[in-house]
């Protein structure tokens, strides 16, 4: 139910069907932001969070734990990816989020933390970088609630998704009790009125005296949606105090890429090292990029020939290592980048080139493969499908440069040659065997 809200690319969603593989890292049309950023955020629009700092030294995180004056804390491994809590460090430390009550062993959490990757269900073998915690007070809540602002395609705009059942995974209550789950489609030249706000607040159980300040919490958020042009708002838990304070226990926020231009101050939070380096290099040159777990490297032009390429890879034995869209725009030095994008996979044994020209030109991406094959020094079989606008252009070029490269027409026997020189390839690797194909 969720998925389908949220505003992660389609061509993230499709490439991952057609691999029929978990995506390492996907890339995604949001910006994500770490924890302690998105809860200074909430703070700047006057919505309520529990006190704390980020601390990127373990002697921060003592000084944080002593200047909150409370016995009852928790840290937080500041990394961006879901299930922290069930993660495990790589030097062997189970849980990314952990309770305690003296800086003296804030100082000692954080040491264990810090510096190491932190392995979720959602990171992959490798893992993120914990560069920072967050320190903060540990609240109790009366209630614990779920709440998010999404986009939603079905209807055109924001949907607020909301259930009395917060603070556990929201994906099992919609699928073990979706009658639990309030979902409020918001027309956005009306907005997210009083009215509308405090009528949620009394669906969700929120007490009398916690009403007024739940419906403030949900406008404020409401407004943050919208002017930081955000595509998703998800706040899990919203609490309830004793003392009928409302609490945004956790916060997730992502922004939408194509807003970065006006965004400044947003954009500027980004944390480039919770991300695959190839999908920055990628981004430069407006390549759409999505690393795979395989080993044959592709170059396309179109999400849906990109994704026959693969299902025709995968037919024929073989492994796609990625998904690489250069689409209809881009220039000789765009490819060779894609190239170089896709060489650093050391996994990846042949490369194999599927264009279509339409308003891509066969030669410009000729120019492009040549260029790489030439300053990269390529390693590995290169196998070339061409067809379409300045295709024969294409061919004299790839001809007259005197380079190994395989050409073919057909589909279906390109396919086939670059899973077989892939084969190659591996069991030269295995053997300690140099095979060259320039």
């Amino acid at each position: 139910m969720f998925n389908s809200l949220r505003t992660a690319s389609s061509l993230a969603q499709r490439a991952s069907l057609v691999a029929r593989k978990p995506i390492q890292q996907q890339q995604k049309r949001f910006l994500n932001i770490h924890e302690y950023l998105s809860v200074k955020l909430l703070r700047e629009y006057g919505i309520n969070a529990p006190k704390g700092e980020v601390a990127k030294t373990p002697e921060e995180a003592y000084e944080i734990a002593k200047s909150l004056g409370s016995d009852d804390l928790v840290i937080k491994a500041q990394v961006l990816a879901g299930g922290r809590g069930k993660g495990t460090f790589d030097n062997g430390y189970k849980g990314g989020v952990k309770t305690f009550s003296t800086p003296e062993e804030a100082k000692e959490l954080a040491s264990k933390m810090l510096g190491h990757n932190l392995v979720t269900k959602q990171t992959g073998a490798e893992g993120k970088p914990c560069n920072a915690v967050y320190v903060c007070e540990r609240k109790y809540a009366r209630n614990e609630y779920y709440f998010a602002i999404l986009l939603d395609r079905k209807s055109a705009g924001p949907v607020i998704v909301a259930s009395a059942q917060g603070g556990v995974d929201i994906e099992t209550v919609a699928a073990q009790s979706p009658e639990a789950i309030i979902t409020v489609p918001v027309d956005t030249k009306v907005g997210f009125t009083q009215d509308m706000a405090l009528d949620l607040a009394k669906k969700l159980g929120f007490t009398p005296k916690g009403q007024q300040q739940a419906a403030e919490t949900f406008q404020g958020l409401f407004k943050l949606f919208n002017e930081k042009d955000a595509t998703q708002v998800e706040i899990n838990p919203l609490s309830e105090s004793s003392d009928n304070q409302v609490l945004c226990m956790d916060a997730k926020l992502n922004f939408d890429d194509n807003a970065d231009f006006k965004q400044k101050d947003v954009f500027a939070l980004r944390d480039f090292t919770q991300e695959d380096s190839r999908e920055i290099a990628a981004a430069k040159f407006n390549l759409n990029y999505i690393g795979l777990d395989g080993n044959i490297g592709c170059l396309v032009n179109g999400a849906g020939l990109a994704m026959a390429t693969m299902d025709i890879i995968q037919l024929h034995g073989g492994k796609p290592a990625n998904f690489l869209d250069v689409g209809g725009s881009a220039t000789p030095e765009a490819v060779k980048a894609a190239f170089e994008i896709i060489t650093s996979d050391p996994t990846v044994s042949s490369a194999f080139v599927n264009i279509f020209g339409g308003i891509m030109r066969c030669d410009v991406i000729a120019e492009g493969i040549i260029a790489a094959a030439q300053d990269l020094d390529l390693k590995i079989p290169l196998i070339v499908r061409l067809r379409g606008t300045k295709v024969d252009e294409a061919k004299k070029l790839i001809k007259e440069s005197g380079l190994r490269i395989f050409a073919e027409d057909e589909l279906d026997t390109a396919a086939q040659k670059a899973v077989k020189f892939s084969n190659i390839v591996k069991l030269a690797r295995e053997a300690n065997v140099d095979v060259k194909f320039a």
